[in-house]
């Protein structure tokens, strides 16, 4: 049982990694929003989103595992180049801004317990992030960020600290509750377009690229094809890692409902406030949980959306990519991580409203998910690409689902607003 358990553990990676990363600041920071606005409704989304992130996510694992190649390759290939360029843009836009405006949380939570001015801890998080990537090997980077997923936890202590009322958690974690309005729908969209996240999509393929390069495999030849093996490993890392992510969305969403919400406070833009008013509410340690939670899964993050933005362009315009990797071998690649993160310091440094973009970003993400799902979906369930590993009718039916809630999520968000509900 034991050797069985530290089996499970050592397998953990690109699926955990993923996982975790897409509870970010943004991600954190919309769910706070969702507590305190709306207090336990939504917490029957992060019960439904699970399966569906692990079908997606399982879905894009797969396709580069038997093609050897990450999303946006293989979108160029089977896609016209005017979608996939629109795509492709799309996801690099919002990826970084969502970058920008993480490193402002992480530097704002950081000044929550440590007095440096804002703009310092900006230039900080950000620099050391663009050297740790360059200088870092993968596997140094894959291990580092294995351990760094352990930041989360802070959340799920802090929902206990709280003592939340848990019939009333349940109740509205196992019956969806519904309402019509743009707001509340706007939120919906946010909540999922931050757990179902477009980035992740072409970040977890090629995640499985790099860990392919890594066992040796560095030509596409040599990556092209799996078996059943690695398939249930790679499932079993994917389903615990979107497990892992919304345990931690379900419980930020119950710490902020049963102390903002309950109280009255439903008026916040991000984390860092709803941290701030933990404190009369729930103490100083939850306060401090809260922010460094903040903190230690932006440092996750953050590197996960630059790259993710780089692996796009790469195989979207096809140059060299990876961060396995010499700088002097893939310039272009490593040229779009540094980009993305000095244009969110300089987003941070010139002042660009990070509350809005923290929340907005998400927002833009359910949108760009829409079509990305319909893809994914295609790409994994055609047998011409897959072979004998195209989807199950099964996770078909999952995939479609997904992309239904999206799509009608999204569309009654605009219809709502437009008759100013």
């Amino acid at each position: 049982m034991l050797s069985r358990l530290r089996t499970f553990f050592t397998n953990l990676g690109p699926g955990l990694i993923t996982g975790a990363a897409d509870d970010d600041p943004s991600g954190i920071s919309t769910y706070s929003v969702a507590g305190a606005s709306t207090g336990f409704s939504m917490l029957w989304l992060t019960l439904i989103s699970t399966p569906m992130m692990a079908v997606i996510q399982g879905m894009c694992a797969r396709i580069s595992m038997v093609t050897g190649e990450g999303i946006a390759a293989v979108m160029r290939k089977r896609l016209p180049l005017l979608l996939v360029y629109a795509l492709s843009g799309l996801v690099i836009v919002a990826n970084t801004f969502n970058l920008g405006a993480d490193i402002g949380g992480m530097a704002d939570a950081a000044h929550l317990v440590i007095p440096l001015p804002v703009d310092a801890l900006v230039f900080f998080f950000g620099i050391g992030i663009i050297a740790a990537q360059i200088w870092l090997p993968y596997a140094a980077l894959a291990r580092y960020f294995k351990w760094l997923t352990l930041a989360l936890f802070a959340y799920l202590i802090t929902a206990f600290i709280v003592r939340p009322p848990w019939g009333t958690v349940l109740f509205h974690f196992a019956v969806p509750h519904v309402r019509l309005s743009a707001a509340w729908l706007a939120t919906v969209v946010g909540v999922l377009g931050t757990t179902i996240t477009p980035y992740l999509f072409y970040w977890q393929a090629s995640l499985m690229v790099e860990e392919d390069k890594e066992a040796g495999n560095t030509t596409l030849a040599e990556r092209r094809g799996t078996d059943a093996r690695s398939v249930a490993t790679m499932h079993a890392d994917v389903n615990a890692g979107m497990i892992y992510s919304n345990l931690v969305a379900f419980f930020i969403i119950v710490t902020t409902a049963a102390t903002l919400n309950a109280h009255g406070i439903t008026n916040i833009a991000t984390a860092q406030q709803a941290a701030l008013a933990l404190r009369p509410l729930a103490g100083p340690f939850a306060e401090l949980l809260f922010a460094l939670g903040m903190v230690g899964t932006g440092i996750l993050a953050v590197p996960v959306l630059a790259t993710s933005s780089a692996y796009v362009a790469a195989e979207t315009f096809r140059f060299r990519e990876g961060l396995s990797e010499p700088l002097a071998r893939a310039q272009r690649f490593y040229g779009t991580i540094v980009a993305g993160v000095l244009i969110g310091i300089g987003m941070n440094l010139l002042k660009v409203d990070a509350i809005k973009a923290l929340f907005w970003a998400a927002v833009l993400n359910g949108i760009a998910a829409v079509p990305l799902i319909a893809v994914v979906v295609w790409l994994a369930s055609n047998r011409a690409i897959m072979g004998k590993w195209a989807s199950s009718a099964l996770a078909r039916a999952w995939g479609v689902a997904t992309f239904a809630l999206m799509a009608v999520a999204t569309a009654g968000m605009f219809y709502f607003t437009a008759r100013g509900g």
